[in-house]
């Protein structure tokens, strides 16, 4: 799982590492000549400018010397923005020299985030999220201290795992607490595109409220498909949960809204709505859609399709919300998912939560979604 993904970050990685390496074997040969440097006294330094012009362009070892004496002139107040640069030099020769640190700035990070921006493309992330992974990684190293000789690869991992989790977590939403606390029953809609796995993901669904206890009613809405009421019914015979069915070809709304009061009348706690798979470009089968909604207003509309498919799934997901608004999503195949990037896209890009991942065939195959195991797993 997410295999080319960990490819990619693992080459970034190494790559940022080395960058960074280089650096610090270049500032300890920096500390070499300082050393050599004898300091002036404070009260030369008194009667100097806080930066020899003239010397810095010979060397910028002596310049960093300079700026570390002019420092300890505690009645100096950086206010223009030639003093505030003068005071950053400051800044890192005191590192370098007294605690043997570098600081990390933005040219160091220039080319690896780059190659970081482009890898997370390969990897099937959307664009905007791509530029906003990319972003916080370079706002969490840039300007960061680092010891001379310290392995780099741990520093650079937890930037990356913090800007994934950032992205991830940014819309989190806890079903099981909902629908615990929740008015009864509790009426979901399940939409998303033919073949994604949307009817094995209602079953999944069902049987997992069944086993925390709740009772569960399926709704068989997508009259359309040819078969789609039986598959639905064999699902829900094996789960042991009741199916409310109409004839195919009939009327979805009219099937939810009889699932409905058939879960009021029985006291039941749950309805999943399955619905026919569509593309936001069917008018016909999307006017459906809002109208079953509109009949019989879900409290949530979950969104299903394979995190295999990739930014198709990200657009997909992107122009149903703009359709029906949606409260999360559900990415099935996720075990058979090389990228990655579907899964970290989605919930940025729709602004709702990812709610589960199927991971296999299996009814107990459908695991809550977790921001932390997500990245743990690019990462292990």
């Amino acid at each position: 799982m997410f295999n080319k993904l960990k490819e990619k970050l693992s080459g970034f990685t190494k790559s940022l590492g080395r960058q960074i390496e280089e650096k610090s074997v270049h500032v300890e040969a920096s500390q070499e000549q300082v050393d050599d440097v004898p300091l002036i006294s404070s009260s030369e330094a008194e009667q100097q400018p806080l930066v020899d012009t003239t010397t810095v362009a010979k060397n910028d070892t002596i310049e960093t010397q300079e700026a570390i004496v002019s420092d300890t002139q505690s009645d100096v107040k950086a206010s223009t923005p030639q003093e505030q640069k003068k005071f950053g030099i400051v800044s890192k020769a005191k590192a370098l020299v007294f605690e043997r640190e570098f600081i990390l700035d933005e040219k160091d990070l220039e080319e690896p985030l780059w190659e970081l921006q482009i890898a997370l493309l390969e990897s099937d992330i959307a664009l905007t999220v791509a530029e906003a992974i990319t972003e916080a990684v370079k706002s969490e190293l840039v300007g960061s201290r680092r010891k001379i000789g310290k392995d780099t690869t741990d520093i650079v991992e937890q930037a990356l795992r913090n800007a994934l989790y950032d992205v991830m977590s940014a819309n989190v939403f806890d079903l099981d607490d909902y629908v615990k606390n929740a008015k009864k029953p509790v009426h979901i809609v399940f939409v998303g595109i033919n073949g994604t796995g949307k009817t094995t993901s209602i079953a999944k669904t069902a049987k997992r409220f069944k086993d925390m206890g709740y009772s569960v009613v399926l709704a068989a809405a997508d009259t359309f498909r040819a078969g789609a009421i039986d598959q639905l019914q064999i699902h829900a015979d094996r789960v042991g949960v009741k199916v409310i069915r109409h004839q195919e070809g009939g009327d979805p709304a009219a099937v939810v809204y009889d699932a409905i009061q058939y879960a009021k009348a029985h006291k039941a706690d749950i309805v999943l709505s399955d619905t026919a798979g569509r593309m936001h470009t069917n008018l016909n089968l999307m006017e459906q859609l809002k109208k079953v909604c509109r009949v019989s207003a879900p409290d949530l509309i979950i969104f299903v399709d394979e995190a295999v498919a990739g930014n198709d799934a990200v657009e997909r997901a992107a122009q149903f919300n703009e359709a029906v608004p949606i409260n999360g999503s559900i990415l099935t195949k996720t075990d058979a998912d090389a990228k990655g990037g579907a899964a970290i896209s989605i919930a940025y890009i729709t602004g709702k939560p990812i709610l589960f991942l199927g991971m296999g065939q299996g009814y107990d195959d459908l695991k809550k979604f977790d921001p932390k195991w997500f990245v743990d797993q690019i990462f292990e």
